[in-house]
């Protein structure tokens, strides 16, 4: 009988990412639900130090030490954790919605020959105890929930900050476990040779609890500082739509869209962006959303929770003023 909700630890730049902790929260509703212990499971090089923070969250830590997995790649990731998966048979297994997760979640669920529910936004524990994940579809249109009532494990992908993040209890000390996991060298088909940063340090747009983001009515890069300012003003982080990528405007790693990252920040501000089906796809799921764009019929303002009908040159610059002011107050 399959026991146990794991977690995948994603870790980026020697840290564990902050969807780490809002899977094991929500997997901690779930695994109290159905009586079974919550898992993290952690692959790295050099990452004993990390495990007494996931120990907080979860009953049992699984970690695996190599220098093979100090940069993820696709082939030891998806052995390791495949083989961790037959032998103990969890129920459900979940990942990140990531650049990591959406690479290394199908390969596992192929070895596996289980479902997958990608790019969730939702997660509860329904009918027969089995996992039910709310998956948006038709571009954010509409949302269906799915299940998995014969293969296991159970697995999903979440989009980033979807789920509530909850404290640890502090009195709470998981058990840690080193797996010996050994990497063939022969077996690795890619390596990573060189990371190359892009300037400046800002919070990567999948994880942000706040974006800017630019349209084609930025009407050029050089207009993007206004924007630049009212993010440090508010400490966001800056994105745009795929009109001002493809203008060169902005790098693709700020694109915002179906054919960009998918974001869920608590707040998105839009200036400047009518609002394509897939710009929408891409942020449809933020908890509230400001568009700022002088056309009225403009379609983001259908899914906007707030409009602004004026020239954005106009207003942003007083909003960045009015918003150092309170936060001066702060």
């Amino acid at each position: 009988m399959a026991k146990g909700i794991w977690v995948f630890a994603e870790v980026k730049e020697g840290n564990i990412r902050k969807i780490t902790f809002e899977l094991l929260s929500q997997g901690k509703k779930m695994a109290e639900k159905l009586g079974e212990e919550l898992v993290a499971v952690l692959l790295g090089s050099g990452v004993e130090g990390l495990t007494g923070r996931l120990a907080e969250y979860a009953d049992k830590v699984y970690w695996v030490d190599d220098p093979a997995l100090a940069q993820y790649t696709t082939d030891p990731y998806a052995a390791i954790l495949t083989n961790l998966l037959k032998e103990h048979q969890p129920s459900i297994f979940l990942c990140g919605a990531t650049i990591i997760g959406k690479d290394l979640s199908p390969r596992i669920a192929t070895r596996l020959q289980t479902a997958l529910a990608t790019d969730c936004t939702g997660l509860t524990i329904g009918d027969n105890n089995l996992l039910v994940a709310k998956r948006p579809v038709y571009a954010g249109k509409a949302y269906i929930e799915v299940t998995c009532p014969v293969s296991r494990p159970q697995m999903a992908s979440v989009r980033p900050n979807v789920l509530e993040m909850i404290q640890p209890d502090g009195a709470k000390k998981g058990e840690t476990i080193k797996v010996e996991a050994k990497v063939d060298p022969a077996s690795l088909r890619t390596a990573v040779i060189e990371v190359v940063k892009a300037a400046g340090a800002k919070v990567d747009l999948t994880e942000a609890e706040i974006i800017v983001s630019g349209g084609r009515g930025m009407k050029g890069a050089e207009n993007f500082k206004v924007l630049e300012e009212l993010a440090e003003a508010i400490h966001a982080t800056v994105g745009a739509s795929r009109a001002a990528v493809d203008s060169g405007w902005r790098d693709h790693g700020d694109q915002v869209g179906q054919t960009g990252k998918v974001v869920t920040p608590n707040l998105y501000i839009a200036c400047g962006i009518s609002g394509a089906i897939q710009h929408l796809a891409g942020m449809g799921s933020s908890k509230i959303i400001v568009a700022i764009n002088k056309d009225p019929d403009a379609p983001i303002f259908q899914k906007a929770d707030y409009g602004i009908v004026e020239d954005l040159f106009k207003v942003v610059p007083v909003l960045t003023e009015e918003f150092k002011k309170l936060l001066a107050e702060v």
